[in-house]
């Protein structure tokens, strides 16, 4: 995930350079669930609005919790399917919010409702995300359900009234690109804490849907206005966070904006981006599916490194006998093709490898869903 506020802060306002911190343990995306009330185009998990055998109990996700305690996880996204439909979710984020995890909820919207507000809001989760794919009858349409729209943002002004931080997540692809402007507006008009953009991963229904993936001009030019908002509210002190994920190329191509923006920055800012280290899928990003197998990140739900039913998560996750994640850990990663000639591999580290695997059959391929050009990956402007 690129931070892009926090790097845009970093060209405004310098700060110390201080020694680069390692995380003890991966922030933690669990699938509690993987029934759905949805059946959106873009989804990893595949989900549908049916009861799916073998999932975790909930004092089996206990005893995981403990396990992930102990190996001093900070932080639980908790996700589905929808994971308000999970019978126990207040019982469970109660529970985690008494271990001391930073707790997150990653929903659709459409059941965040009056009639469940006030336990949301007392559970305290740190963030709330909902996921939104357009304005109306576009968002309605990848959603594949009529009026999906106008329930989840009514579920996102009941976060906002209840003071909950409350954020939108889009997925950038041809089919919404046109509504990328009106989605920044959206956050002005609502007064919304934060936007992640989520370019298309290749990776459940994503992986059916990538022919759609928005082309590589249109990401440049969102990118662009990306920046272009996001320097706006940071001139204005209007506190915004505004993220990226599923392209760590995008740290690149800001850095790149820096360099022709505020070139006085642009050496504090690579460094800061260096710090950082790009694509953490593997290392410091993990995912737990609702059945308790163990995945390096949540697009790799076709691979399997063990599941903790069977073994802890700090075992499994320790565990660099698999090749995937021997080469995910690995510094420098076994790229190939550009990936491995690119001269900023220290801030994108190889970008997301599910794009390469679902293409080429080879993790270790040069990203199909890099959007640079050759000059802007060989420090040649």
């Amino acid at each position: 995930m690129f931070r892009l506020s926090q790097y845009m802060r970093e060209v405004l306002h310098p700060t110390v350079i201080k020694p680069t911190r390692k995380p003890l343990a991966p922030v933690v995306i669990w699938n509690l669930i993987r029934r759905c009330n949805l059946t959106c185009k873009h989804c990893y998990t595949t989900s549908t609005d049916i009861d799916f055998p073998g999932e975790l109990t909930t004092p089996e996700i206990y005893t995981v919790m403990d396990e992930l305690k102990d190996c001093k996880v900070p932080v639980l996204i908790l996700s589905g399917g929808e994971p308000l439909l999970h019978p126990d979710i207040f019982k469970i984020s109660q529970h985690a919010k008494g271990m001391g995890f930073y707790l997150a909820l990653s929903s659709n919207g459409t059941l965040i409702t009056p009639d469940n507000i006030s336990q949301i809001a007392a559970i305290n989760y740190q963030y709330v995300g909902v996921s939104l794919d357009g304005i109306g009858q576009t968002h309605d349409k990848f959603r594949q359900k009529q009026g999906s729209f106008e329930q989840s943002l009514a579920g996102i002004r009941l976060c906002i009234d209840n003071d909950i931080k409350v954020g939108i997540r889009f997925t950038l692809t041809q089919d919404n690109v046109d509504d990328f402007p009106a989605m920044l507006q959206l956050m002005d008009d609502e007064n919304i804490d934060k936007f992640y953009l989520s370019h298309l991963n290749y990776g459940g229904r994503g992986d059916k849907n990538r022919k759609s993936d928005a082309a590589f001009k249109m990401t440049r030019e969102v990118m662009d206005l990306l920046f272009e908002q996001c320097l706006k509210w940071e001139l204005q002190g209007v506190e915004r966070e505004i993220v990226t994920g599923n392209n760590d190329a995008d740290a690149v191509y800001f850095l790149h904006w820096v360099k022709r923006n505020y070139p006085k920055q642009a050496e504090h800012v690579q460094t800061k981006l260096e710090q950082w280290g790009g694509n953490a899928s593997g290392i410091n990003v993990a995912n737990i599916d609702n059945l308790g197998f163990v995945h390096p990140d949540t697009f790799w739900w076709k691979h399997s490194l063990g599941n903790v039913k069977d073994r802890t998560f700090s075992d499994i996750w320790s565990d660099i006998s698999d090749p995937l994640m021997a080469g995910l850990k690995q510094i420098p990663r076994p790229l190939e093709g550009r990936c491995k000639d690119c001269y900023y591999q220290k801030i994108c580290n190889g970008n997301t490898r599910v794009r390469a695997q679902q293409v080429y059959g080879n993790p270790w391929a040069e990203d199909p869903g890099c959007y640079l050009t050759q000059n802007e990956i060989s420090n040649t402007l």
